[in-house]
């Protein structure tokens, strides 16, 4: 199982301090702290995509472009790269040069965001975020392994002739997550193409992480890539950790009560009840995560948030130093320990893929995968 940390890049103020960090400080905190993942040994750091305040992650591949030229091991990908109101020709490009860039260490993941406003700026109707996603990725995957594309939809202009570059590494595109927290049609749309499907649950109880996992890896089995189990799932969550629970808890509240993202509503105690937080000591964190294997079935990537609520930057280092030093460690024992044999440990590598792709003599060809448009009229066959 793969272990790494995301940011949603909020603008907090430290409740504590009251200092509030400019856009300047807090991006280069976000490259200090994915920097120090890769040091401390995590396996993945993705970041979120936002166009409004107080988010400064506008450009997803500009950061992970940048953290490619820095880092040495660790996975770069998206926590949301936004299908719906990013033009798909301009999501095929950039992250095939990511891909690049980076040597094949990405992935990323599809989501249609959580902020309403953000699809009239970029020219679009929230009501259609279902068929934006649909269609829009689509067309990615048609341009990542059709060396030209003749295309006509219903959300942009069509395309005569047209050829994405750079063309994805060895021939073979990037690993795609699909990141959905209440959409059966998103799952739905993982599980045909036979991609990745990342329920970031940190806001939801576990029987609806359930039922939503399970709905994918049945869809998955159903279109013939594996057995259910065999499914390539990922998991959300949050963290705060102390030697000592109450330390935790008495550090942490002040920060929970206040953000905006948390304050004003229910208590830190029902939130951590309900929600994956965990606030309180290592063993408590490995203990409880430790466990959602026996809700999910075995899952390939857990990803933590870290660095929110206006949390200072050396407390977000420390964290990521007791989740790389002394949790994960143990939780990688527990995750090995309940894995059956013959489904995937980790979401799969770009040699990996390209070594697939090879065996049925697809890699650097003109056709890598299968599927496209298919899926649209495929979504209103299949009864959800």
């Amino acid at each position: 199982m793969q272990f790494g940390i995301f940011s949603v890049s909020d603008v907090t103020t430290d409740p504590t301090t009251g200092h509030t960090p400019d856009d300047t400080e807090r991006v280069r905190a976000i490259l200090t702290i994915a920097k120090h993942a890769d040091e401390a040994g995590l396996d993945v750091f993705a970041t979120g995509e936002h166009h409004n305040p107080p988010f400064v992650a506008s450009s997803p591949t500009t950061m992970l472009g940048y953290l490619a030229g820095v880092t040495k091991d660790i996975t770069l990908s998206t926590a949301t790269t936004l299908i719906t109101t990013n033009d798909p020709v301009r999501i095929a490009e950039e992250y095939a040069m990511l891909q690049v860039i980076s040597n094949g260490r990405m992935d990323l993941m599809m989501g249609r965001g959580n902020t309403g406003p953000v699809y009239p700026w970029f020219g679009q109707d929230i009501r259609q975020g279902i068929p934006l996603a649909i269609e829009n990725y689509a067309l990615v995957r048609r341009l990542w392994t059709e060396d030209v594309v003749d295309w006509e939809g219903k959300f942009r202009t069509p395309l005569q002739g047209f050829t994405a570059t750079p063309r994805p590494l060895d021939g073979v595109p990037p690993f795609v997550w699909h990141g959905s927290i209440r959409s059966p049609e998103i799952a739905e749309q993982a599980a045909y193409y036979g991609d990745g499907f990342l329920h970031n649950n940190i806001f939801w109880p576990m029987s609806h992480t359930k039922q939503m996992v399970q709905f994918y890896r049945q869809r998955f089995e159903h279109y013939g890539h594996g057995r259910a189990d065999q499914a390539i799932v990922g998991l959300g969550g949050q963290v705060f950790m102390r030697k000592n629970s109450q330390d935790a808890i008495t550090e942490f509240r002040p920060y929970f009560d206040n953000a905006p993202v948390y304050g004003h509503g229910p208590t830190m105690e029902d939130f951590t009840r309900d929600t994956p937080l965990t606030v309180g000591s290592p063993q408590e964190v490995i203990d409880r995560y430790g466990s959602f294997i026996d809700d999910v079935g075995y899952y390939q990537r857990q990803m933590f948030l870290m660095d929110h609520a206006g949390l200072p930057l050396r407390t977000v280092l420390e964290q990521i130093d007791i989740l790389a030093s002394e949790v994960v460690p143990e939780l990688r024992k527990i995750a090995d320990a309940k894995r059956p044999e013959d489904v995937p440990a980790n979401p799969p590598t770009h040699a990996e893929r390209v070594a697939a792709a090879q065996a049925k003599g697809a890699a650097g060809a003109t056709h890598v995968g299968d599927g496209g448009d298919e899926f649209t009229g495929k979504l209103a066959e299949e009864a959800l």
